[in-house]
């Protein structure tokens, strides 16, 4: 109908009315925080890149976990900082490394907390790399059964789900199949399956110590121009046993969000990576922003756009905010 009769406003003029309307809703539990793991004790370490998030040792993640579980959000995902690096990564296949841990001091503390295991080689070697390295390019093959053994240590620790980031060719099939092989078939993988080689994940590589000493990522992560790549990335990783895909970051690639969840029936994921995260945080600290009006609204967007579960590191922000 032509205005006057057609009004759409009469549906914005009071809270309980734009509630009425409201298309898209997000709740804690649609959150999935994510934490910085060290060794030590008593460590609650400030990252300054990103203000308000800390490292945390292992005897702090189950008082920890039982925050996260009484604030209702989703589940919590883990990064792992070792203390010795190598070539060849082996904190992240070492059973008492401080992933397994931690999931282990997590699920102690609060078992029914939803715990996911970040897998990948750049925070465990030296180089800074996802994968086996030789100076020049990393090994796609060579690093395979690696992460096929990460897997199977957080999965043996108590993992709910493992989440391979490595963007390794054949690195789900191997995971699926290493998981099978040690009985442990009932672990999902939470495949990283559009990964693009963003200029946003710099305060998360100061965090996790994992940036590239020499070189760069742009080998084995997806180029930023690339959508009909990334669609072909996720449907091969859900035809190679993935459970879950996630497309990283998020904000930037609401089209991807939006074009897969119009692709594909299994539950999509997306994360709003460190980088959003901290230029969000400075223009709120400078005034430039309203807080917390512009973090809901990036959070939603990304609802909007299809994702069933969104990693953040606004996660119990929101959810301290937002509790029913």
């Amino acid at each position: 109908m032509p205005f006057p009769e057609q009004r759409p406003r009469r549906l914005r003029r009071t809270p309980a009315l734009r509630e009425l309307a409201r298309e898209t809703r997000l709740a804690p539990a649609d959150l999935v925080d994510a934490l910085f793991v060290v060794e030590g004790s008593g460590v609650r370490e400030p990252i300054a890149a990103m203000p308000g998030i800390s490292r945390l040792s292992v005897d702090q993640l189950g008082d920890e976990a039982k925050r996260i579980a009484d604030l209702g959000l989703g589940g919590v995902i883990l990064f792992g900082i070792p203390a010795r690096k190598d070539a060849l990564g082996s904190g992240a296949y070492d059973a008492d490394g401080v992933v397994p841990r931690a999931i282990r001091a997590m699920k102690k503390s609060t078992p029914e907390l939803l715990v996911i295991a970040d897998v990948c080689l750049c925070e465990y070697t030296d180089h800074g790399h996802c994968g086996v390295w030789d100076g020049h390019a990393v090994h796609n093959d060579e690093t395979l059964p690696l992460l096929a053994r990460a897997a199977v240590t957080a999965a043996e620790a108590g993992a709910d789900v493992v989440a391979p980031s490595d963007m390794m060719d054949g690195r789900v099939r191997a995971i699926r199949s290493a998981l099978d092989a040690a009985q442990l078939e009932d672990t999902v993988i939470l495949s990283y399956a559009a990964k693009y080689a963003s200029a946003f994940y710099g305060p998360f590589r100061e965090a996790a110590e994992s940036a590239p000493q020499s070189g760069d990522r742009r080998g084995y992560q997806m180029d930023p121009a690339n959508a009909r790549e990334a669609l072909a990335e996720i449907e091969t990783d859900l035809a190679e046993g993935a459970d879950l895909v996630m497309v990283k970051p998020a904000l930037p690639c609401l089209d991807i969000v939006r074009a897969a969840r119009e692709r594909i029936s299994a539950p999509l994921f997306a994360y709003q990576v460190s980088g959003e995260y901290s230029m969000l945080q400075a223009a709120i600290e400078r005034g430039w922003l309203e807080s917390p009006r512009a973090i809901d609204e990036s959070l939603l967007a990304i609802r909007r756009a299809g994702a069933d579960r969104i990693i953040s590191y606004f996660a119990k922000d929101f959810a301290r905010r937002h509790r029913g």
